[in-house]
């Protein structure tokens, strides 16, 4: 009996043994170090004992594991339409520059374009796909020099293609250029000032430890000699030895974004929030222009009669010389924020904008928008 007893309880034993080992357990096995991305309940889950409950209960992943968050990159077909799908045009209009021949360049975030501008038809447009137009000169051969964000290029009106270009400049970022009594290129980057002959392109000298740094704005005196706009105040070189002869700081607004000299030989600046008249030979403020202080002034440029246009981010602005009167606020632009002018030019104001060209007639005042500049008509026209 006792026999039969045991061999009993040995084969029910097997049997509950068999019984456990045939069962696919939802156990998990804990790595050497916690894993971090699993909860505490998840955890507990791993060091429960195996009993006949939990055989046959029913584990459920964590509720993080069930509903992982959305994707934060874009899905594969999403990317490709964001990396295919072309930027937006910028229609900013940053030179202007009348040639001997009377018509004007207009140099663009677009590229570089000649204009008739009695009529306003285009000549010819040069796509500059890889340049930004920063400053446009033209040198005693009719040649046109373009300063770019990418370097200096010259280019042949005769068959409008680039025949020179220079890209060991203290810097490629080309802000200014002007032409001096010589017919030498200075070119102002925002590293400094270079000298150019212009018929070879080649580099004469740089000026690189410019009190100011950046060369954003050029001008000649009545001597000859070459003005500096910079982000400290005025810098006066011998165009000569390329030598710094004088400098002025401390101008209200400090940094000078344009500049020009006036019929009288005054030199006008523009900063950041003021216009200023400076006596070059005195290296002293005349005065501060009284309407325009407190104004981002970014373009000034004298007309036949004397007087001032003054483009700031907010607006364009005829001002009486000797006493700084406004004589007229033009609206009706593609933008207030004026980049360029042209005065004199076809009988015509030619004005750069954020958003495009425009131009006022000398004899009626018209303003229009040419239309080969500008994303949209604008809606008072």
């Amino acid at each position: 009996m006792l026999k039969i007893m045991a061999c009993l309880t040995n084969r029910i034993g097997l049997v509950i043994s068999a019984t456990l080992l045939g069962q696919i357990l939802p156990v998990s096995i804990p790595d050497s170090e916690p894993n971090n991305y699993f909860s505490d309940s998840s955890t507990a889950i791993a060091q429960t004992q195996l009993s006949t409950d939990s055989v046959n209960k029913e584990v459920s992943p964590p509720t993080s594991l069930r509903n992982p968050p959305p994707p934060t990159r874009p899905l594969p077909d999403q990317r490709l339409r964001q990396e295919t799908q072309p930027l937006p045009a910028d229609f900013r209009v940053s030179a202007l520059q009348p040639d001997f021949t009377g018509e004007l360049w207009v140099g663009s975030w677009l590229g570089l374009t000649r204009i008739d501008p009695n009529s306003g038809k285009i000549r010819t447009r040069l796509s500059l796909p890889n340049y930004t137009v920063g400053a446009i000169a033209q040198d005693r051969v009719g040649r046109i020099w373009l300063g770019t964000y990418e370097g200096l290029l010259r280019i042949d009106p005769r068959n409008n293609e680039i025949n020179a270009q220079n890209f060991t400049l203290p810097s490629n970022h080309v802000l200014s250029l002007l032409i001096d009594t010589r017919g030498y290129l200075w070119v102002g980057s925002d590293r400094g000032l270079a000298l150019i002959s212009p018929d070879q392109g080649l580099l004469m000298t740089t000026l690189q430890e410019l009190p100011g740094v950046s060369a954003n704005a050029l001008t000649l005196d009545e001597e000859g000699q070459l003005w500096v706009g910079t982000l400290e105040g005025l810098v006066r070189v011998d165009t000569a030895s390329a030598f710094v002869i004088a400098r002025i700081k401390n101008l209200p607004g400090n940094t000078v974004q344009t500049l020009t000299r006036g019929p009288d030989g005054m030199l006008w600046a523009g900063t950041p929030n003021s216009l200023v008249v400076i006596n070059p030979e005195t290296y002293e403020v005349f005065r501060s222009v009284t309407p325009l202080r407190g104004r981002n002034v970014t373009a000034v440029q004298f007309d036949l009669d004397g007087n001032v246009w003054v483009g700031t981010d907010n607006g364009l602005f005829k001002i009486k010389r000797d006493s700084g009167e406004v004589l007229a606020k033009l609206g009706k632009l593609p933008s207030s924020r004026i980049l360029a002018l042209a005065p004199n030019t076809g009988n015509k104001l030619w004005i750069g904008t954020s958003e495009g060209l425009a131009w006022v007639s000398m004899t009626t005042g018209r303003i229009e928008p040419h239309l080969g500049f500008v994303r949209e008509i604008p809606g008072s026209f």
